[in-house]
């Protein structure tokens, strides 16, 4: 059996790479990294929208392409594999999963259109403190149709538009949809690792909302999308984890010592084949979530668990080894390894940390081997 993409999915992958090589290459990321960054390339966003990515799972309906979440993982592991600066997860796998899950037919019609065009940056506020996201943790509140409480960190809340929100109603978890430029938010940029995706702590005083979903479904609806983007991010990371084992590989035959080329030597030859059993476990459950994502399986929770947990281990441990395979220089600001390894901090922690799913996961595979 063929479990790999088709033939039109992966052309679409070989043009998304083919399109990255050429406008988004690692100087493009680089400039993003001194403190007056924007935060995201605006240029770049408006290129990747005109592709037609943005509205690669979103129906034909809404002005989207209709294609698929399959497709969209072939674009998600391209976007990881160019490190590229775009808002991309927080309004495709975020913003918009939570209005095609819980948006009425209005809400749909007035945002999706936007998302597509690349004209709305929506994003997700959920964390109010460390560790896992539940009912103790969260004390933003809303009454009367109104906002109150702190967001920390809001994965690119400085450059976002709206934001999905979750709070409290009466005590009851529910998501709302906020307007971030709108009356009672303010907004401060936290400095993060990687400047190229950058997060912000925001504050919401009275700020007015609209509802998204019912009362007291909103920690369900959360974790619903959490597990859907847990995988659209796990591509994102394999397509990095891929592209440092390139960068070490091709150093390690480039850089000769001692009259031969240093991948020769067992200590490098070693350092790759890790990154290279680790890529490929990644791979594996990142392709077995997007089953589960794309066909709204049963198994979809623990598929997703899987995926992030690999995912996050592969691209960091492929990080810090494209590293010291580069030696010295590896540490240096003029070699692209610290733009891989600066994504794959921020990734880890997007979607929540991979601790918390590891224990998400055993409690799932408990629950289950006891039913």
């Amino acid at each position: 059996m063929n479990f790999d993409f088709s033939e039109e999915q992966l052309a679409l992958k070989d043009e998304a790479r083919k399109f990255l090589a050429a406008k988004c290459p690692p100087d493009r990321v680089r400039k993003l990294m001194d403190e007056d960054s924007p935060g995201f390339d605006p240029e770049l966003w408006s290129q990747v929208a005109e592709q037609g990515w943005l509205g690669a799972a979103i129906p034909e309906e809404h002005g989207g392409l209709g294609l698929g979440y399959l497709e969209l993982c072939c674009i998600a592991e391209e976007l990881g594999r160019a490190v590229a600066p775009v808002p991309f997860a927080s309004t495709v796998y975020f913003f918009a999963e939570a209005l095609l899950r819980a948006g009425s037919a209005e809400q749909k019609a007035k945002y999706l259109p936007q998302v597509v065009t690349g004209e709305l940056i929506g994003t997700i506020a959920s964390a109010e403190q460390a560790g896992a996201v539940s009912v103790a943790n969260i004390s933003a509140e809303v009454s009367g149709g109104k906002l109150t409480g702190v967001k920390l960190p809001v994965t690119d809340g400085v450059v976002a538009h709206h934001a999905v929100v979750l709070a409290k109603e009466g005590g009851k978890p529910t998501l709302y949809i906020v307007d971030l430029n709108g009356p009672g938010v303010t907004r401060e940029a936290v400095n993060t690792i990687d400047r190229s995706r950058e997060a912000a702590r925001v504050e919401f005083k009275d700020a007015p909302v609209e509802r998204l979903g019912e009362v007291g479904d909103g920690l369900a609806l959360f974790e619903a999308i959490n597990d859907r983007a847990a995988v659209l991010i796990a591509f994102e990371q394999v397509g990095g984890s891929d592209m440092c084992l390139e960068m070490a590989k091709n150093y390690a035959l480039d850089r000769f010592a001692f009259g031969r080329a240093i991948g020769g030597y067992q200590a490098i030859k070693h350092r790759l084949a890790d990154m290279y059993a680790k890529n490929v476990l990644a791979r594996g459950n990142a392709y077995y979530g997007a089953w589960a994502l794309n066909s709204d399986a049963p198994e979809l929770p623990i598929a997703a668990a899987g995926a992030r947990i690999s995912a996050c281990d592969a691209y960091w441990f492929a990080a810090k080894e494209n590293v010291q395979v580069h030696g010295g220089m590896g540490f240096t600001w003029e070699i692209d390894a610290h733009l891989h390894y600066r994504r794959s901090r921020q990734l880890a922690l997007v979607a929540g940390s991979a601790r918390n799913w590891k224990h998400r996961l055993v409690s799932m595979l408990e629950r289950r081997n006891a039913a």
